[in-house]
């Protein structure tokens, strides 16, 4: 299932960067694949990723995860403005 987020931080694109690379062993953990990540041209402070998930479940688990709310906040994301889409082809 592939999904694209998309939220604003407020510590800026680089610290988030190191912050989602850092974090490559606990997406292998749970078979997540990144297909894609980047910052909005226009507004640097909007990111986008594009990921691939065995489910919906399991990415809804991985968000509840101690571990994961604070690397969020230390990586500077914004949670009430991610938005989550699956699509399909």
């Amino acid at each position: 299932m592939v999904i694209i987020g998309n939220f604003k931080v407020s510590k800026g694109y680089e610290t988030w960067k190191k912050a989602f690379l850092d974090n490559h062993s606990m997406r292998e953990k749970h078979g997540i694949k990144v297909l894609a990540f980047g910052q909005n041209k226009m507004e640097s402070d909007h990111i986008y990723t594009v990921i691939d998930v065995p489910s919906l479940e399991v990415m809804q688990n991985l968000m509840k995860e101690p571990e994961m709310i604070k690397l969020r906040e230390n990586a500077g994301v914004i949670s009430e403005t991610q938005e989550m889409v699956t699509i399909q082809e």
